[in-house]
C-alpha cells in the first residue's frame, strides 16, 4: 500500500451503459448504525481514509453519495445458471452498485457495491438483508484470500444495523449488518446471459464494447467478430488464474453460478465458503450442495462450464469458429496458472513449463495420500530446503517421510528458492488457518458476549500472513 493518502476520484463510468442494465433503487433505512469494520488498509489509498466515523456511516450506513459519483444507487440487472439451471429472475436482489472510483496512480474503476442493504426489484420473496455472522465471514474470507496470493474483493466496511433477522440456516432471530465491498468490477457473465437471453444484439455489442474499454483494453480490436473472441480469451485467462489460485489456497467457493463469476476473473460474493483441512477433491462447502457440483476438486470444470456460457453469448457477435479457439485455452492456462501458483506459495523458482506442469501430480498425489494439513504443507515448505530442518522438527513431521515424500522432496529441492522463511511468521509451529471450527471459535463470542477480540486477533494474524508470503 502507499504511504500517501491520495485523492478520492469519483466516477460515474456505469451509467453510459444506459437504463437497461439497472434500476435505480433507495437503500434501506436501518434502525441503527454501529460501525464493526472499516478496511483502512483500502480507504486511504482510494482517498476515503480521511474519513470520520460520522462520514463513513453516513456513506456506508446510509449511502448518501459519495460526491461527484453515482447520484443513486444502481441494482443491477442479470440472469444466470444456478446449479446449471437457468433463472431469468436474478438480479441484484440484496445489494447495489453504490459507488463508483478511480485508483489514485492506475486510473483503475472500482465499484463500491453492497450487500445487505434492502429490497431491490430482484428481491423475489427475500428481505434484501444480511447477517451479522454472514458480513463477518466475508470480511475473514476475503482477508485470507488476499494473504493467500487470491485476486478477491475487498471487504470495505460493515456496519450493524439493529435489525433480528429469521433465518433457516443459522439460529434465529440473529444480528443484521450491512456489508459494502470494494471491486474492480460487478460485471458478470450472468449480465451477458441476460442480453442473450432477451435477444438484445444491440446492448450485447454495446456491453462487449463497454467492457472491453473499461475492463480489459488488451482484448480491443478493429473487427467485432475479433474484438469479442479476444474478450473471451482474455476473460478466461482471468477465471483460469483465479482458479488455480483457489485450488493453490485450498479455497472452495461453494456457489460457482454464473451470476458469482466476475469478467475481470476477480473472486466474488462469498456465502458458504470453506477451506480444506486436508487434500480431498470431493470436499463442497454447500450443505445444499448434495451432488458435490461444486466441490474443491471439481471447480476447475465448473468454471469451465461457465465459460461455455459466455461464450454462447458471444456467437451472435464472433460466430463459433472464432471463438472456440479462444474458449479451448482454458484448460492449458489452468494448468499453467496451477503450477506458478504452487511455486509461489513455495518460494520456489520455475523451471521449464515441463518440469513445473510434472510436478502438479506428485505434490498432489503426496497431499491426497499423506492428509497432511493443506496450509500447513505449504507453511512447513515455504523457501525449499531452507526449511528443510524446520519442517522436520515440526509438528507435521512424521507427514514427511516414505516413497511419496521422497519424491516429491527432490522435486522440490531441485528447485531454487525465491523466498524463505525469514519473517517473524514462520517462528510459529502452525500456520493461520480459517476453518470452519475456526470461523465458529470467532463467531461465538461476537454472539454471545459481544466480544471482537478474537475477530481482531485473526485479522491481525492474517495480515502477518500476508507479509511474510509478500502480498503486502
Amino acid at each position: 500500500m502507499r504511504d500517501a493518502e491520495p485523492a478520492f476520484e469519483p466516477a460515474q463510468n456505469h451509467l453510459s451503459l444506459g437504463g437497461d442494465f439497472f434500476d435505480p433503487v433507495r437503500p434501506a433505512a436501518f434502525p441503527q448504525h454501529i460501525l464493526r469494520y472499516r478496511n483502512e488498509e483500502w480507504a486511504g489509498p482510494v482517498g476515503l481514509g480521511g474519513l470520520s466515523e460520522t462520514e463513513w456511516i453516513s456513506h456506508f450506513g446510509r449511502f448518501e453519495p459519495l460526491p461527484g459519483s453515482l447520484p443513486e444507487p444502481l441494482a443491477l440487472r442479470y440472469h444466470g445458471h444456478q446449479f446449471q439451471t437457468y433463472n431469468p429472475e436474478l438480479g441484484d436482489g440484496r445489494g447495489f452498485l453504490f459507488a463508483q472510483l478511480r485508483e489514485p496512480g492506475t486510473g483503475r474503476l472500482l465499484d463500491l457495491a453492497t450487500k445487505g442493504s434492502g429490497r431491490t426489484p430482484w428481491s423475489r420473496t427475500a428481505d434484501g438483508k444480511l447477517t451479522l455472522k454472514g458480513a463477518v465471514r466475508e470480511v475473514l474470507a476475503t482477508a485470507m484470500l488476499e494473504a493467500l496470493g487470491v485476486d478477491t474483493s475487498k471487504s470495505f466496511s460493515v456496519i450493524e444495523t439493529g435489525e433480528a433477522l429469521v433465518r433457516g440456516d443459522e439460529p434465529s432471530p440473529t444480528r443484521s449488518a450491512v456489508l459494502t465491498r470494494l471491486s474492480h468490477s460487478h460485471i458478470r457473465i450472468g449480465t451477458f446471459q441476460r442480453l442473450a437471453f432477451l435477444k438484445d444484439r444491440a446492448n450485447l455489442e454495446k456491453l462487449l464494447d463497454h467492457c472491453v474499454i473499461t475492463y480489459l483494453p488488451e482484448a480491443q480490436r478493429p473487427d467485432l467478430a475479433d474484438r469479442a473472441a479476444a474478450f473471451l480469451a482474455a476473460v478466461t485467462g482471468r477465471v483460469a488464474r483465479t482458479g488455480a489460485r483457489w485450488i493453490a489456497a485450498g479455497f472452495v467457493h461453494g456457489v460457482l453460478n454464473t451470476d458469482n463469476i466476475n469478467i475481470t476473473g476477480e473472486s466474488f460474493d462469498y456465502g458458504p465458503w470453506r477451506f480444506l483441512p486436508a487434500y480431498d477433491p470431493a470436499f463442497t462447502a454447500a450443505y445444499f450442495d448434495q451432488t458435490g457440483l461444486y466441490a474443491f476438486g471439481r471447480q476447475p470444470d465448473a468454471l469451465a462450464w461457465n465459460l461455455t456460457r459466455l461464450a454462447e453469448c458471444l456467437v451472435p457477435l464472433a460466430g463459433v469458429e472464432k471463438l472456440e479457439p479462444a474458449l479451448n485455452t482454458f484448460w492449458s492456462r489452468f494448468q499453467a496458472e496451477l503450477a506458478a501458483a504452487v511455486l509461489e506459495r513455495l518460494g520456489l523458482a520455475a523451471g521449464t513449463p515441463e518440469d513445473d506442469l510434472a510436478l502438479m501430480p506428485v505434490l498432489f498425489e503426496f497431499l491426497g495420500q499423506s492428509q497432511v494439513g493443506y496450509e500447513q504443507f505449504f507453511f512447513d515448505w515455504r523457501g525449499g530446503v531452507l526449511s528443510q530442518t524446520r519442517a522436520l522438527q515440526g509438528p507435521a513431521a512424521g507427514f514427511y517421510s516414505g516413497e511419496a515424500f521422497d519424491t516429491l522432496h527432490a522435486l522440490i529441492a531441485a528447485r531454487t528458492p525465491l523466498a524463505g522463511p525469514d519473517h517473524p511468521y514462520f517462528a510459529r509451529s502452525v500456520p493461520r488457518t480459517m476453518l470452519i471450527d475456526e470461523v465458529e471459535a470467532i463467531w461465538t463470542p461476537i454472539a454471545e458476549h459481544n466480544d471482537w477480540t478474537g475477530f481482531a486477533q485473526a485479522l491481525g494474524e492474517i495480515d502477518a500472513m500476508a507479509r511474510a508470503y509478500g502480498q503486502k
